[in-house]
């Protein structure tokens, strides 16, 4: 059975959430949203591109389920939908915890080294 095409992939949501996050205009659109919800046309308002363009960046926001849109009267306000970004902190931090368990480690070693190298010292500062 043949592998499938990336097209008929579905990204796992921390997949979608990097994605997302990895350009910048989305990571501004989000930037406003963490002061509140707002509609297409105010996020729109600080970038020099089309609302077409800007209505596809929300919906990749919108497919990693980091905003929603709500629907008020004729009115579709934008909000940031945090607890999608809960799963990127999370795993995030994981790999924190592994990388500062590894340079503790690391830096116990030199230190180790270090101490070896000044006991094989002689007295007048030379090493053997």
């Amino acid at each position: 059975m043949a592998a499938p095409t990336p097209s008929t992939q579905v990204p796992d949501p921390l997949s979608a959430t990097f994605a997302a996050l990895a350009d910048p205009t989305r990571r501004a659109i989000l930037a406003r949203l963490s002061q509140g919800e707002a509609t297409v046309n105010e996020l729109a308002a600080p970038f020099q591109m089309s609302l077409p363009a800007i209505s596809k960046h929300i919906k990749v926001l919108e497919r990693a389920r980091l905003i929603t849109r709500a629907r008020k009267a004729q009115w579709r306000p934008c909000r940031l939908e945090p607890q999608a970004l809960k799963a990127v902190s999370d795993w995030v931090e994981y790999y924190h915890r592994l990388w500062d368990d590894s340079l503790d480690s690391l830096d116990d070693y030199l230190q180790k080294l270090q101490a070896q190298d000044h006991a094989q010292a002689e007295p007048n500062g030379e090493t053997l």
